[in-house]
């Protein structure tokens, strides 16, 4: 009778670490995000509602960076703690997030949640999934690791990843109360439209499951039987986390500060002929995926831009490619996702963009 009361025992206890672990990875979800997140954006919000103005400025001139400077360690520190003082508490909250789903949920959970029949309608569900946390691409970046690592398939994970910045809630309130309604309605449908046809195509080029946490360049180790659900595990997820994607994300925010002044000149106005109007467009789409900006960053950007006199064209793709990838961010997935598959997603990202500038140009 000994055994199976010492059995029963140890069920009750994996069971008890189950509860326990949905119910830390709940509460750092609710509270991070009421922090980082709901709580000060709805303040925001409401000031953008009775003001009809965003008081934010540009991270891109931040340093007194202009168009055309050559890349120097300033334009570097200055992008870069500007961009980490804005971002941080999403970025924190995300890491134990990520660590708190990796080491403490049961992994059947989210791809139960998240994982539909069809490369559509999961990269639906991800994208409707990515809402609510409503983080910039670098924050999102390590829970669509962790959401690939625990069994997501690449439509709903890459779709979380671009859900968050593109269909972001409380950017399109803000841009409805500070910016011509032809924004919002080019960032809805449009970004929409990207979240899902991006979710549709990797889920088409990536490996059916995802990576095996022992291969080289894992993002995380596997959290063995015995110490998931534990304290243990949850620190050692987030330790690999921190270890494995923050150092080459600071390598890489510096380095898009550091050439922002060449970047900037890309919205000087100019008088063109149709041709080079095109091609313009086409080159301000591709430099608004390499740019990192915080959540609603794009906001003071295009503002600036319109007042400068930039053209609905540049507006519409950069309303897109802005917010939607970056190569802190598309660096940080790649090892999840393939090269192959970010590849891909970054350029539908650029035609997305050219969309956009199309659809607002029209409007």
């Amino acid at each position: 009778m000994a055994m199976p009361l010492k059995g029963n025992a140890i069920h009750a206890g994996r069971r008890g670490n189950v509860a326990t672990g949905v119910f830390v990875t709940l509460a750092l979800f609710v509270t991070g995000l009421l922090w980082a997140k709901w709580l000060p954006y709805a303040g925001k919000a409401a000031t953008a509602h009775r003001t009809h103005h965003w008081s934010g400025s540009s991270v891109l001139t931040v340093g007194g960076v202009h168009p055309g400077d050559r890349p120097t360690w300033h334009a570097a520190a200055s992008f870069f703690h500007a961009y980490v003082a804005s971002i941080w508490p999403a970025l924190v909250v995300a890491l134990l997030i990520s660590a708190s789903v990796q080491a403490l949920m049961p992994r059947s959970w989210l791809p139960r949640a998240l994982n539909r029949p069809g490369r559509l309608s999961s990269a639906l569900a991800g994208g409707v999934a990515g809402m609510p946390s409503m983080m910039c691409t670098c924050c999102a970046a390590p829970v669509a690791v962790t959401l690939r690592r625990n069994g997501v398939t690449p439509a709903a994970a890459i779709a979380y990843w671009l859900g968050n910045p593109l269909l972001n809630p409380a950017v399109l309130v803000f841009l409805l109360f500070v910016a011509p309604w032809q924004w919002s309605l080019t960032r809805v449908v449009v970004g929409a439209a990207t979240v899902l046809g991006v979710g549709a195509a990797v889920g088409r080029l990536s490996r059916p499951s995802g990576p095996d946490p022992t291969a080289p360049g894992a993002i995380t180790p596997p959290v063995d039987d015995e110490s998931a659900g534990t304290p243990r595990s949850f620190a050692r997820a987030l330790l690999w986390l921190a270890l494995f994607l923050l150092p080459e994300y600071a390598v890489l925010v510096l380095l898009v500060g550091a050439f922002r002044g060449y970047l900037l000149t890309l919205g000087q106005p100019a008088h063109r002929g149709p041709l080079l109007a095109l091609l313009l467009v086409v080159v301000v789409a591709v430099a608004g995926t390499l740019m990192v900006i915080p959540t609603a960053g794009e906001i003071p950007i295009l503002q600036g831009l319109a007042l400068l006199g930039a053209s609905s064209g540049t507006i519409g793709a950069l309303l897109i490619t802005l917010p939607a990838v970056s190569v802190p961010g598309a660096a940080m997935v790649a090892r999840s996702f393939g090269w192959k598959a970010t590849a891909a997603a970054t350029g539908i990202v650029v035609g997305a963009g050219l969309l956009g500038a199309a659809v607002l140009s029209l409007l």
